[in-house]
């Protein structure tokens, strides 16, 4: 097995590709005046933002446990901590092709970018969910690059670093408007995810494992769906207009409402059935959610 590389700042990225380092913080690289081959399934993990914009040939990606054939006009977006495994199609050594924007945190400190930095829950999506753009939209995120890259190799001044994340953060925003506009056109797939996890929820409090597991998790139902908890997040908000935490707290609610009729079951009964290991636990739950506590709402 490769010995992983560790890639700590953008100029330790920039010397493995043979491109000038421009800015300490952030760069924009165009592969094809590159010419250094990686090793045929060689990781790496990075402690930068990355993201990868292909243009030309199909590549091999593995993240985590995941493959993707990688196809031209799509994103990837790497999270700082995330390890990623690029070959060629056939598992030859590969010669990266098309873009990539990569910058470290230490760019966005004091920017109003670093606290809305969470909220672009693409970072944490599989390589699988990756964002395929149209025609339009190619052209709209080359010239995102193209201005990055402009300030980049301006001559630094008291407006670099605002007008490098302004147009970072125009950048991320097209992107949050582009995977909007991917969720719509994949409505019959992802109708077919929304009705899978009604049918994974009902399966799941039809069963025991409320009682041995507790009240399931995003992550739970994302992992039976092979998805990032992130993406199954924002798919089932798209469609539905609830979050997939919503659903699960609406079932808990449903089913407690079910058993609090129970005759000869005590509040405490139904509070161990539906998981909370703390009764206490469950009558707030059920008060913030239906405006009584389970015993007042018995009384109603």
């Amino acid at each position: 097995m490769k010995k992983v590389i560790n890639i700590h700042t953008v100029n330790q990225y920039n010397e493995m590709f043979g491109a000038e380092t421009f800015h300490p913080l952030v760069s924009v690289i165009d592969f094809s005046k590159t010419y250094t081959l990686l090793p045929a399934g060689q990781a790496i993990t990075y402690d930068l933002y990355i993201v990868f914009f292909k243009t030309e040939k199909p590549c091999s990606l593995r993240y985590g446990r995941s493959n993707y054939d990688y196809q031209a006009g799509t994103l990837v977006f790497i999270a700082p901590g995330q390890v990623l495994t690029v070959e060629d199609i056939d598992g030859k050594d590969y010669q990266p092709k098309g873009h990539a924007l990569l910058f470290h945190a230490d760019l966005l400190r004091g920017t109003s970018l670093a606290r809305s930095m969470k909220d672009y829950n693409f970072f944490s999506y599989d390589v699988h969910e990756a964002l395929h753009l149209s025609d339009q939209e190619r052209e709209i995120v080359f010239e995102c690059f193209r201005k990055i890259d402009y300030e980049i190799k301006h001559a630094i001044d008291k407006h670099s670093k605002k007008l490098i994340v302004s147009n970072l953060e125009l950048f991320l925003n097209y992107c949050v408007r582009f995977y909007d506009r991917q969720f719509i056109t994949r409505d019959h797939a992802n109708a077919g995810i929304v009705e899978k996890f009604e049918g994974l929820l009902n399966e799941y409090f039809n069963s025991d494992k409320l009682q041995t597991d507790g009240v399931p998790s995003v992550a739970f139902f994302a992992n039976d769906l092979h998805l990032s908890a992130n993406y199954f997040g924002d798919l089932i908000k798209k469609e539905t207009g609830k979050t997939a935490l919503d659903h699960i707290q609406a079932k808990v609610i449903e089913v407690a409402k079910e058993k609090i009729f129970t005759p000869d079951k005590s509040i405490n009964d139904v509070a161990y059935e539906l998981g909370f290991k703390y009764p206490q636990h469950f009558i707030r739950f059920f008060k913030q959610q239906v405006g009584h506590t389970p015993k007042e709402y018995r009384s109603l």
